[in-house]
């Protein structure tokens, strides 16, 4: 019987995924395939929607530190308690994490797009609209899952550490960011090819130029984030507001009024 050895095996098992999702997105809408430089959506949103189908099930289950006597609300500070499965989804939540944010990037396809002389109405109808609803909709992913871990780090009593833990996320995903656009490296690299990530990592961050662009990177997703953050929010807001008959929220301006 014919094995492959684990780094192989790894790439020739990505390669099949991208095919079959790319295959699957043509299905559904076959424009992303018609249309030249437009392959990259179905593949990059597939990757940006991994960490945040992970942050639902690392930071949103219901059992997570559960205890008896205890308010479902809000659990005791103590992060090494989790299982070690935990921490490994959290190690690959981490490295797939920075393809959210990377759609960003993706604007230079609108650009290259934009370049093929397509007509008006292939531009207004097609291009335009599914460049912008990829990469927004790629970063609304990393700015859903870093609600959830806000909520995660709340419940445990760590809100202290909200604004610094999306800090670090920033700056880890701008790093991540500039290897991937630049240096071509993808998250499976840190299992097939790990020390040539280290080294690779290490050089960039030894030169000026490389370091300024990761700065940028992270001055920009910080922005972004805060932004799309408060929309977010205000959107939540609304939903729950209607749900609970409230639409214009009357009765909760009512409620928190006080009484003379």
């Amino acid at each position: 019987m014919l094995t492959l050895p684990g780094p192989l095996f790894l790439a020739f098992s990505f390669t099949a995924l991208r095919h079959w999702v790319e295959r699957a997105a043509c299905k559904v809408f076959p424009p992303v395939c018609v249309i030249p430089d437009s392959g990259w959506i179905s593949w990059n949103l597939f990757l940006a929607a991994i960490p945040l189908g992970i942050s639902f099930w690392l930071f949103r289950r219901a059992q997570h530190g559960r205890q008896p006597g205890r308010q479902p609300g809000r659990q005791p500070g103590r992060l090494g308690q989790r299982s070690g499965w935990w921490w490994l989804l959290f190690a690959v939540y981490l490295a797939f994490l920075p393809n959210a944010p990377y759609l960003l990037t993706d604007i230079i396809h609108s650009i290259s797009a934009a370049r093929m002389q397509y007509s008006v109405w292939v531009m207004t109808l097609f291009v335009i609209p599914m460049h912008f609803v990829a990469i927004v909709g790629g970063f609304e992913a990393y700015v859903i899952a870093l609600i959830n871990q806000q909520h995660y780090l709340v419940r445990r009593g760590l809100a202290r550490w909200v604004n610094a833990t999306e800090l670090v996320t920033h700056a880890l995903c701008a790093l991540g960011i500039y290897l991937g656009r630049f240096e071509r490296l993808n998250s499976w690299d840190l299992v097939q090819e790990p020390t040539l990530v280290i080294i690779r990592l290490l050089n960039n961050l030894t030169a000026r130029r490389p370091v300024l662009v990761i700065v940028i990177t992270f001055v920009i997703i910080t922005v972004l984030y805060w932004c799309m953050k408060q929309i977010t929010l205000g959107l939540v807001l609304r939903y729950r507001q209607v749900r609970a008959g409230d639409p214009y929220g009357l009765k909760t301006a009512l409620a928190q009024t006080p009484k003379s």
